[in-house]
């Protein structure tokens, strides 16, 4: 897949070749395109907004900058600006994009609109800066790219589509890699994040981080990091030879081995490639230390298929995030990349096995001994795979390699390469390649160690784990080359020519060959050589490899190109002496470290070499990887295992083993002396002895090293084959062939039994026997007339098998076994030899069943076989039918409806052989249950299959209106007969009814005489199908009612009962109004099906007394009588106020100024109720009173009386004048009167003068001044009091409005509307100093993760706004039961975010530093006490959780003593809180959910009764405690709450619209109510504004008074009182 993808890419790019052509060159000179950021479009040129310089005369270079602008709608555009001045405002910038984003046809167009008039209109650059007034052009860069985000003030995308151009450059098409593995492409993304931290400080983290799972690869690593802007762009990333990396890779070139300069980047297309071989989608998310956000680039495999298809250009979507908090722990700098593979095309089984290899592949970065001066092992870099760092791991080739080498010196050498010609050498990519490369080899000796190679080791340990090299010792590659540090893990060369073994007839040559053996070589190079594309070679065609694979060869001077440059230990040196210097290392080592043989098993015999005087022990007896080797024991030596034998295995005997040395000494060599097979004993080798001193010869005898018992090539031979090689016997004396006799040679036997020869039919005779024979290699068919002939016939005792097994037909590969036997050879009629095997006896059913019958003969322990064939074919005439079972029992369908089946027939013999079937063949189908017949129409499509074996049936339908007979099993039988034949078929199904088509009343004359409250005692639907057959049992039926109640049911479903009818009676209760509409509904999934409507009685209200048309002013009207009539005009007798047996009859009287009795009812009393008094206001005017039913605001009327002045002709006092304006004080402004100032008797309206002529004139005006305070406040208080009372009228009016309307919709009365979650949110955010206000004003900030709390993504919210409710009834009960404190409890999700929220200093008390003192940014602060609930703390409710979507607990309903649940039983109050679907999902650690945790801890088993009778009447049951919804409350353990308060923090009520299928015009009445809600809401904050008002003038007045009377007072004291005027 990767291939045809890389393929596409390939096609895409060279279809895009002219296009990058012409963009290259079509630009202007001043601007070179490498100048032009990745960020530069290259479908399409942008288009250039051009802005006039000051001065015409002002002739300067052309300037263009380039902006890509990410809008907030998600949309990137691209923006050129020529000629720019030093400054341009952030409105004239928005104006320019505006512009440019109208012309744009080619954007795609979205719903979101962009707000260009916002105040909060900004600019945010690359580095999070906020640019709100001036965008600065001095401060940018011309012919460079810039990324800048436009803000309007609303939420941003979190996409940015096409933010990022990926198009690559045409130069990069022959570089990229033809072949790509997992280990390869996760080695590129790798080298990325190698190069990044390597340019980290010594004292910054070098962190390369990979982690592995089935549905993800993530790379995060704590380099530099990128961001948006031009210099550093994650775009550079993932467009192919625009990464930065590129451009280091001649840094790399020289140095001091090892070369760690990771410096790989060579073609710059290693991220994006690699991330589209590893998975189809993928995501770089990086920042840089001075980057406030994180740049995300997308990638996606099928979208780049699409551009590359069908534009010019890539371009991917990217994003513009916050740093998560694990990305900031890793990165203590916080700079970091991470790139993100999704849904991996995993290859790697193992994670330790890449562990492994990854280690092997960066070994020096990951341990180094050479980086630090003082030898010590270094980490320069810390790797870590699913969080194991590598350094810490045991395993790989690397590390194993290096543990069983030699402790000796190493041969180590330099070489420096250099181009003769440089001129006329260019690198394959079309550059001109370095002119200079280094390398440095470490050749490293692995001796033999106890007698066992230490490669042999090695190969043993790689192959434990789990490597699957498929080397052995002698494949095992000699060279391994590390470029830059890094391994190159397909440059597993065998040797360089210098480490070749040269032919020599020297007499360690063979030693020297054998140490070659032993020696493998280290390559460091530095960047000088050139990698494959896909880094796991050298580039093959390069001279400098090629330089480098040839070293040691001595080409000719005219095709030698590069100049190599040895050098050893400082010194330089020729080839020559290279090789001499390598040659005397390998003796070196050898002598030191090998240790081939130390000793025999026997006592060895010395032997000196008289030509050299060594030392030779001579032994008979040796053991070697594990086996014991004698003297004379039989071998045979493998073709190809040493020098002499290249053409075929030799056959041999083993002599003795020579070891060189004394036992103990290192080094020396071990060989062995064997005689091959066709030397004679006297030729071979001979030990003798001359005055005690022995010696040895080896002669005709072959001496071989004794690592070809090591590597398998001499191996132990047993006597059979050793006896097979000196007879040559072998095949003379196998058999040839065997051979079955036929009918006529059985007969000449006298033998009654052959196989047939021909295809016979099912049921043929098998034969009584069958008789085989073994026939030489001289029996040919020349002689096979002569077959009897005993010389034709071996005679040997063999043991013959015979198999019998059997095949359907030609195709079938599987074999079933029949019979098998095992025979000796018998005689018979004086011939010997035969194989005579039972066959009738041991099978007599053998050929019944059609098909291919195998026999098989054979030798024991021979390859002598034979094989016949037997066909059998079925029988003609066919014996019945069968179904084609598919594994069901019973076939279910329901009438009217298909078998979901097809069903398959086929036509069989008397021997159960399928045969076919014919032609023409017709049928019939038939329905029975119990043997009785049941009238069925069917239709189906009948047709055979192409080869005849089978009869199909499809879309069987089955029609029948008799299913009742049946019921309620519904099981049949499907009968398919022939009409020619007797077969049939018989198919046992379940005939079932169809869906629900009809529905029937009964009673037929239901409807009639309908009331509000009444329950009805009869009534059923009867539920039938199309066909007329009723439905079955048990099966819901969804119904819906208008104006009716279902009792005791939870949900709109019903079962269907034994009869086929769904019983309604007593379950039903009329819940409309007086002449309201009533309806039932019956649905067929969401269809209505039946509807049938009524109306209720119609009644209405009257006064039946006679009304006053005038009274007076606070007077009263008396014996008011009301009084219910139905519809014949006579008084409803049955309108009677029964409340303890559920009849609620009573009366409400609403009058404007009346607001105190708006709660006082009358009762009704056989549809009449008297008022015994209603109080009339105090002031003149028209008053209205409405009369209303409580609960059917329907019968509702009202009463008009003129109020007139009361007159009081005994007490009537006449008003004083007002004081100069004519204005009269309150009632209580007599107290102002003192002596000597006014006189009731003579009062004419002025004030009197004062005796004292010397009064004050100030004093005179202040006095007037304060009575004109005094009637101004007066007439604002009346004034005031006047508008409450309008106030109050309007919002009786709207109460009684809002009742109409909630009758309407069917609820009690509007109250159970209930306050919704907006509103307890205000009432929340009402207590300011709070905690739960601050947490909820904290949650619904934007910039919540701004303010850095720790943990605040754990934070959930308050126990209010966690979950909903159904009524306000049970709201207000589960509210009051928990209090206001555990209601604003703030909840966390685990156990360090609730610890977070408070610490103490040691003194105990509160470190005000921490908490939610971060929250000050909010502007709000806490006091008091709060509690704080953490889930993780919790101990769940374990006994498991329902099916349902809300995934309430599986609590056991309660029990009284008689086994029955209590009556008025509504649930447990920890099931009835609704939950979201966001909090649905929460889940703790611990896989719980929150109403198995925070509502089972708050509410535990509190069960919810319909009243308080209930709810004592269960407290038996009770556990935990209960509530009523009519106020009662048990809190357990014989604790009982009395009275009553409604709470302020409730549980949000959910809305009508989500918890009923309300019609639509339900619906407007509850937009109405609501409406009505707020306009009732807005009178409340007016009337308590007025309230306030009133008050504040009041408080005004009654300082004006005692200012007024203090001073009349002090001058009435002053001037004197007349007499008793003071007293008085």
């Amino acid at each position: 897949m990767f291939l045809l993808f890389k393929k596409r890419i390939l096609l895409s790019l060279i279809m895009f070749k002219p296009f990058f052509l012409f963009v290259c060159y079509g630009r202007s000179s001043k601007r070179p395109c490498e100048d032009f950021g990745s960020g530069t479009p290259r479908k399409k040129p942008a288009r250039v907004l051009r802005i006039e310089p000051d001065s015409d005369d002002e002739k300067k270079e052309e300037k263009v900058f380039y902006f890509r602008v990410l809008l907030p709608n998600g949309i990137t555009l691209e923006l050129q600006v020529r000629e720019a001045p030093t400054e341009m405002s952030v409105k004239d910038f928005a104006v320019l994009v505006r512009r440019e984003y109208g012309r744009r046809t080619e954007l795609p167009k979205t719903k979101r609109q962009i707000n260009w008039s916002s105040k909060d209109l900004h600019l945010v650059d690359a580095f999070e800066n906020k640019i709100t007034k001036i965008l600065d052009f001095k401060i940018l860069k011309p012919n460079k790219s810039y990324m800048i985000r436009l803000c309007d003030g609303s939420t941003e995308e979190d996409t940015y589509k096409n933010m990022w151009d990926l198009t690559p450059d045409t130069d990069l098409l022959l570089e990229l890699p033809q072949e790509y593995t997992f280990e390869t492409a996760l080695a590129d993304l790798i080298d990325n994040s190698l190069q990044a931290v390597w340019s980290n400080q010594a004292n910054q983290r070098r962190l390369i981080s990979l982690e592995l799972t089935e549905s993800r690869i993530t790379l995060f690593d704590t380099g530099p990091g990128m961001d948006g802007s031009y210099e550093n762009s994650i775009g550079k990333w993932g467009k192919m030879g625009a990464s930065l990396n590129r451009l280091s890779r001649d840094t790399g070139r020289g140095g001091k081995p090892p070369y760690l300069t990771p410096f790989f980047g060579m073609f710059g297309y290693g991220g994006p490639i690699a991330s589209m071989h590893l998975g189809r989608r993928a995501s770089v998310s990086s920042k840089t230390k001075e980057s406030k956000k994180v740049y995300v680039l997308h990638l996606d495999r099928e979208s780049l298929l699409r551009c590359s298809s069908s534009q010019q250009t890539w371009r991917t979507d990217g994003k513009v995030r916050d740093p998560l908090e694990d990305e900031l722990r890793e990165s203590t700098d916080g700079s970091f990349t991470k790139v993100e593979i999704f849904h991996p095309k995993m290859r790697s089984k193992s994670v330790q096995l890449l562990q492994y290899k990854l280690k092997d592949v960066y070994f020096p970065y990951i341990q180094c001994d050479e980086v630090s001066s003082t030898g010590r092992t270094m980490m320069p870099v810390e790797f870590q795979v699913n969080h194991t760092n590598l350094a810490e791991i045991e395993g790989g080739e690397v590390a194993t390699t290096n543990l069983l080498s030699c402790n000796g010196p190493e041969f180590v050498m330099q070489l420096s390469f250099h181009v003769k010609d440089s001129d006329g050498l260019k690198a394959g990519s079309g550059k001109r390649s370095s002119l200079e490369a280094h390398a440095r080899l470490r050749c490293v000796y692995f001796p033999v160690v106890q007698g066992k190679e230490s490669i042999g080791r090695i190969l043993e340990k790689l192959e434990a784990d789990g490597y699957g090299i498929t080397e052995n010792f002698e494949s095992f590659s000699r060279v391994s080359v590390r470029r830059l540090g890094r391994l190159l893990p397909d440059a597993r060369w065998s040797w360089l020519p210098f480490m070749e073994p040269k032919a020599s007839k020297s007499d360690r040559a063979d030693v020297l060959k054998r140490c070659c053996f032993r020696v493998k070589c280290f390559i460091e190079t530095d960047a000088g050589f050139n990698p494959t594309p896909s880094k796991t070679d050298l580039a093959h065609h390069h001279h400098y490899t090629i330089a480098l694979r040839n070293f040691g060869n001595k080409p000719l001077e005219k095709d030698n190109d590069v100049h190599v440059e040895i050098s050893k230990d400082g010194k330089k040196l020729t080839l020559l002496q290279l090789e001499k210097q390598y040659q005397e290392w390998m003796f070196q080592m050898h002598d030191r470290y090998d240790e081939e043989v130390d000793c025999g098993e026997d006592q060895p015999t010395i032997v000196i070499d008289p030509s050299d005087k060594k030392v030779m022990r001579i032994h008979k007896v040796f053991r070697r990887k594990g086996i014991t080797w004698k003297s004379g024991q039989k071998i045979k030596i493998l073709k190809g295992a040493y020098r002499g034998f290249h053409k075929n295995n030799v056959f041999a005997t083993l002599e003795f083993i020579i070891l060189e040395g004394l036992q103990g000494d290192s080094g020396g060599e071990a060989r062995i002396i064997c005689r091959p097979l066709n030397v004679p004993a006297e030729s071979g080798c001979r030990l003798t002895f001359d005055k005690g001193c022995a010696g040895f010869e080896i002669r005709d005898s072959k001496p071989l090293p004794i690592s070809v018992i090591d590597a398998g090539k001499c191996l132990s031979v047993d006597n059979t084959e050793w006896e097979n090689q000196i007879l040559k016997l072998q095949e003379k004396t196998t058999p040839s062939s065997i051979d079955i006799l036929d009918a006529k040679q059985c007969q000449d036997l006298g033998i009654e039994g052959a196989l047939p020869e021909d295809v016979v039919d099912a049921g043929h005779e098998p034969p009584e026997v069958i008789v085989a024979v073994v026939r030489p290699a001289s029996f040919s068919s020349v002689t096979a007339s002569k077959s009897l002939d005993q010389k034709h016939i071996m005679k040997e005792n063999f043991e013959m098998t015979i198999e019998v097994k059997f095949k359907a037909d030609e195709n079938e590969k599987k074999l079933s076994h029949i019979y098998s036997g095992l025979l000796t050879p018998s005689s018979l009629k004086g011939s010997n030899g035969l194989y005579i095997f039972p066959l009738k006896k041991k099978s007599p059913d053998l050929f019944q069943k059609a098909g291919i019958y195998l026999f098989r003969f054979s030798l024991k322990e021979s390859r002598t076989f034979s094989e016949k064939e037997v066909h059998v074919k079925a029988l003609s005439e066919a014996a019945n039918w069968k179904l084609q079972s598919d594994g069901k029992g019973t076939h279910s369908v329901r009438v009217g409806s298909c078998f979901p089946e097809v069903l398959s027939v086929a036509c069989y013999d008397r021997f159960s052989n399928r045969i076919p079937f014919k032609l023409q063949t017709e049928i019939e189908m038939k329905l029975s249950s119990s043997g009785r017949a049941i009238v069925s129409q069917f239709s189906y499509d009948q047709y055979i299959t192409r080869d005849r074996y089978t009869m199909k049936f499809k879309n069987v339908t089955v029609a029948t209106s008799e299913l009742d007979k049946i019921r309620p099993s519904y099981e049949a039988t499907l009968h398919i007969c022939s009409k020619e034949d007797s077969f049939l078929v018989a198919i046992p199904c379940a005939v079932i009814p169809g869906p629900l088509q009809r529905v029937l009343l009964r009673p037929v004359d239901f409807g009639k005489k309908l009331v509000p409250g009444m329950i009805i005692k009869e009534l059923a639907l009867e539920i039938l199908d199309k066909y007329g057959n009723h439905m079955r049992k048990d099966e819901h039926i969804k119904l819906m009612v208008e104006g009716l109640q279902l009792l005791d049911k939870g949900d709109c479903f019903s079962k269907v009962d034994d009869h086929g009818c769904v019983n309604l009676s007593g379950t039903l209760k009329v819940t409309a109004g007086y002449g309201k509409p009533v309806s039932i509904s019956v649905f067929s999934g969401d269809e209505v099906v039946f509807k049938k409507e009524f109306r209720t009685e119609r009644r209405s209200l009257q006064v039946a007394s006679k009304v006053p048309e005038a009274c007076s002013a606070g007077s009263h009207l008396e014996e008011i009588i009301f009084e219910v009539i139905n519809s014949a005009g006579q008084v409803d007798q049955d309108i009677n106020d029964d409340e303890e047996n559920g009849h609620s009859h009573t009366l409400l009287i609403r009058q404007n100024s009346l607001r105190g009795e708006d709660n006082v009812r009358y009762s009704f009393h056989h549809g009449r109720c008297i008022v015994r008094s209603i109080p009339l206001p105090n002031r003149e005017g028209n008053c209205c009173f409405v009369a209303s039913h409580s609960r059917f605001h329907e019968l509702q009327t009202s009463i008009e009386v003129h109020v007139e002045k009361a007159i009081n002709s005994e007490h009537q006092i006449t008003q004083p004048r007002r004081l100069n304006k004519e204005i009269m004080l309150l009632e209580d402004s007599s107290s102002l009167k003192g002596p000597g100032t006014i006189y009731d008797n003579t009062y004419d309206g002025s004030i009197v003068p004062f005796k004292d002529s010397c009064a004050s004139v100030d004093l005179e005006d202040r006095l007037q001044n304060l009575v004109e305070d005094i009637c101004k406040y007066n007439r604002c208080i009346r004034q005031c009091e006047a508008n409450v009372e309008t106030l109050d009228m309007k919002r009786s009016n709207i109460l009684l409005e809002m009742s109409n309307l909630g009758a309407c919709i069917g609820l009690d009365s509007f109250h159970n509307l209930g306050c919704d979650k907006v509103m307890v949110m205000e009432r929340i955010e009402g207590k300011a100093d709070s905690a739960a206000a601050v947490v909820h004003r904290l949650l619904r900030s934007p910039n919540s993760e701004q303010l850095h709390l720790e943990y605040v993504n754990d934070i959930l919210g308050v126990v209010a706004l966690l979950g909903e409710v159904l009524t306000h009834k049970l709201s207000s009960m589960l509210s009051t039961y928990l209090g206001e404190d555990q209601m604003v409890a703030v909840v966390c999700k685990s156990r360090a975010a609730a610890r977070a929220l408070e610490n103490y200093r040691t003194d105990g008390k509160v470190n005000c530093a921490s908490a939610f003192d971060i929250l000050a940014e909010l502007g709000t602060s806490i006091s008091g006490r709060y509690l704080v609930i953490c889930l993780e703390d919790i101990r769940p409710y374990s006994q498991g959780v329902c099916t349902d979507p809300q995934r309430k607990l599986a609590l056991p309903q309660p029990t009284l003593l008689n086994g029955e649940t209590p009556p008025g039983f509504l649930g447990y109050a920890v099931n009835m809180i609704i939950l979201s679907e966001e909090h649905l999902q929460l889940r703790t650690a611990s896989g719980h959910g929150l109403r198995e945790t925070l509502y089972y801890r708050l509410l535990g088993k509190l069960q919810v009764y319909k009243s308080r009778e209930h709810l004592y009447q269960a407290s038996s049951c009770i556990e935990d405690g209960g509530v009523s919804l009519d106020g009662g409350m048990m809190r357990g353990n014989g604790v009982v709450s009395v009275g009553s308060e409604e709470p302020y923090i409730l549980f949000p009520v959910i809305s009508l619209e989500r918890q009923l299928p309300l019609s639509p015009e339900k619906v407007e009445k509850l937009k109405r109510i609501e409406d009505k809600k707020l306009e009732l809401s807005q009178l409340q904050g007016q009337r308590e504004e007025l309230i306030k008002t009133s008050a504040t003038y009041k408080h005004k007045l009654a300082k004006c008074k005692g200012k007024l009377a203090k001073n009349y007072k002090r001058q009435l004291e002053e001037l004197g009182s007349p007499p008793g005027m003071y007293n008085s």
